[in-house]
């Protein structure tokens, strides 16, 4: 009962999903990530299966036959009855080392896909973190373009006022009217938005419709935004000996160099061992059943060799293809490493670019947001026309987005350099 409960509790989904608990989820059910697990288990097959092959194999065999001899010369018919039983095993006593290569090479092959899993669920963690941030941009966005509405809603009932008293004319009040309209429609834009992100990061979390999705909207602060770099190549030589994607490329260049050995021992003699017992019995000898078994028994043992001559250039072209293939492999691994510079590259001059970007966009709307309370009190006054006040409001908004996609442009970069280190994804 008590394992039954907690399997039970195992399989609850949570009712606040924050970063960690979306990956830590996503790990656990991911479609793609269970694939990966199961080519996983192929491979722990086939391991054993070539480890099997260094034993002996045994096999029993029962044959039956029945025989009508219809137009016999000594007249009548004949019908005989005879049958074999026998037992026979087999082992390979010396083929070139080819039987242990192969048992290096499935056991690499099995390494190469747990690293095959890790990098699906490297893949997963980066989805789910650049899907979140953007339902945290999203949501910030809302928050934005719902306080720039309720602005505009007071604006265009100010200039009702101001319509009335004189202050302004039927095209001003006109302006704010298209200017309210059209911050309502960017409210709902945002909106859709923010939904359309929930709706893909459940997708990548496998849940349905039906699901709950509470997402945890953290406090960030200029820590998280403007959170120090550290040193490009150093990032870089880490990624190197951690992520899983090299790691399997290294392994497939070991399996290459196995081919080749493989293939050469094509040039060499194999060397087999064979062992039999077995008996029967045919009707019409005049001995029963019993007498001819025991007559019949016979035990054998064989050794072949086989060596090869001429086989058609078949060997030596395997062993050229398996040396190219060596080749590509090296090649594969090159552009592996040279993409994975280039991504951490991007992505760390893309947080650089982002923190000097937010900290000139936060200053942009200090000063923009000083300009528009001291032009919004103007217009109060009748001192700014209603194109200065919604020229400046907009270059507040502008200003406002801005700083708001360098923040979290900052923050995904920033941990993504985390995810190329193999550290923890974390979000608080």
């Amino acid at each position: 009962m008590i394992v039954l409960t907690t399997n039970s509790k195992a399989q609850e989904k949570p009712l606040q999903w924050d970063l960690t608990t979306c990956i830590r989820y996503a790990l656990d059910n991911n479609i793609q990530i269970q694939k990966s697990k199961i080519s996983l288990e192929v491979s722990t097959i086939t391991s054993k299966q070539a480890k099997a092959q260094l034993f002996p194999n045994l096999s029993a065999s029962i044959n039956q036959n029945v025989t009508n001899y219809p137009t016999l010369v000594s007249g009548g018919t004949s019908t005989s009855y005879s049958g074999s039983y026998g037992i026979s095993s087999s082992m390979t006593l010396f083929n070139g080392g080819k039987t242990q290569m192969n048992i290096r090479q499935q056991k690499l092959e099995e390494e190469a896909s747990q690293f095959d899993v890790q990098e699906a669920e490297k893949n997963i963690e980066m989805s789910i973190l650049q899907t979140y941030l953007q339902i945290l941009y999203a949501n910030e966005a809302v928050t934005i373009n719902r306080s720039t509405l309720a602005v505009s809603e007071y604006q265009q009932t100010r200039g009702e006022s101001l319509l009335k008293a004189g202050s302004i004319s039927k095209a001003d009040l006109a302006q704010l009217e298209s200017q309210n309209s059209s911050d309502k429609y960017q409210l709902v834009v945002a909106e859709n938005s923010l939904s359309s992100m929930k709706l893909e990061l459940k997708q990548l979390l496998e849940l349905t419709s039906g699901d709950e999705f509470n997402i945890v909207i953290p406090e960030l602060n200029e820590i998280n935004i403007l959170n120090p770099l550290p040193n490009l190549q150093s990032i870089y030589s880490t990624s190197l000996t951690v992520m899983p994607q090299l790691k399997s490329s290294r392994l497939d260049l070991q399996i290459a160099g196995l081919e080749i050995n493989k293939a050469k021992t094509g040039y060499l003699p194999k060397i087999s061992l064979n062992a039999s017992v077995g008996t029967g019995h045919l009707s019409g000898t005049g001995y029963n059943l019993s007498e001819q078994l025991q007559d019949r028994w016979n035990e054998g043992i064989a050794v072949s060799v086989s060596i090869p001559i001429f086989t058609n250039r078949e060997t030596r072209s395997t062993v050229e293809k398996a040396r190219l293939s060596e080749k590509t492999t090296k090649l594969d691994l090159q552009v592996a490493e040279k993409t994975l510079l280039q991504e951490i590259e991007s992505a760390y001059q893309d947080a650089s670019s982002a923190q000097s970007q937010y900290v000139a966009a936060a200053e942009k709307v200090k000063a923009l947001q000083t300009s528009y309370n001291l032009i919004e009190q103007q217009f109060n006054l009748g001192l700014k026309n209603t194109l200065e006040l919604l020229t400046e409001k907009n270059n507040l908004l502008a200003a406002q987005q801005s700083m708001l996609q360098a923040k979290y442009l900052s923050i995904m970069n920033t941990q993504m350099l985390n995810l190329y280190q193999d550290l923890p994804l974390e979000i608080k």
